[in-house]
C-alpha cells in the first residue's frame, strides 16, 4: 500500500528529474551589426572537448556540420563550400563532461527528514559562432547545454541542439 508520503517523494523526485535535464539555449549579438547584409555562410572550423570516444568522432562532425547547413540554409543563407569567401564564417565547439549532482528528497518520519541521492549526468555543450570575416569580429554566438543521464543520451540531442540555437538566427532587431 502507497502511504502520502511515499507519493510524496515519488511526485518530487519526477519533478526533480524532468527539470535537471532540460535542453537551454542562449543567445549573445552584436546590436552593431548589420545582419541584413549577411547572405552566405562557410563552416570554417569545428572543435571537440571530449573524451567520449563516441562523441569526438568524425561522425559526430559531420552530423553537427550538416545540421548547421541545413538550418542556415533554410533561413535563406547560401553555403559557400571551398576557400571561397562567405559573408559569415561558422565556427563551433562541443563538449561533453560526466559529473554527480546532490539531489536531496524528503523522507524519515511523515517526511520530515531529507535523503540525499547522487545523480550521475552527462552535460553536452555546443557553441556555435558566426563571425564576420571583412572585420575578424564575433556577431552572433548560440549556446546550446542538454543534461542526460549519460553520453549516449547527449548525442541523441546534438540535432535539437543546432536547430533550437539556429532558430534564434538572426535576431530580432
Amino acid at each position: 500500500m502507497v502511504e502520502f508520503s511515499d507519493m510524496r517523494i515519488l511526485l518530487v523526485a519526477l519533478l526533480a528529474s524532468t527539470g535537471a535535464f532540460a535542453q537551454k539555449v542562449s543567445v549573445e549579438f552584436d546590436p552593431a551589426a548589420m545582419f541584413a547584409k549577411y547572405h552566405s555562410f562557410a563552416i570554417r572550423e569545428g572543435e571537440f572537448n571530449t573524451r567520449n570516444p563516441r562523441l569526438n568522432s568524425e561522425l559526430v562532425k559531420k552530423r553537427i556540420e550538416a545540421d548547421i547547413a541545413r538550418d542556415l540554409t533554410a533561413r535563406g543563407m547560401v553555403p559557400v563550400t571551398g576557400p571561397g569567401p562567405a559573408d559569415l564564417n561558422v565556427h563551433y565547439t562541443f563538449g561533453a563532461a560526466r559529473g554527480v549532482r546532490p539531489e536531496a528528497y524528503p523522507a524519515g518520519w511523515r517526511g520530515w527528514g531529507t535523503v540525499i541521492v547522487r545523480e550521475p549526468f552527462a552535460e553536452g555543450t555546443l557553441v556555435i559562432d558566426l563571425r564576420d570575416p571583412t572585420t575578424h569580429s564575433l556577431v552572433w554566438r548560440a549556446i546550446a547545454t542538454v543534461e542526460k543521464s549519460d553520453a549516449l543520451k547527449v548525442e541523441g540531442k546534438i540535432d535539437d541542439m543546432v536547430r533550437k540555437s539556429l532558430k534564434k538566427y538572426p535576431p530580432k532587431p
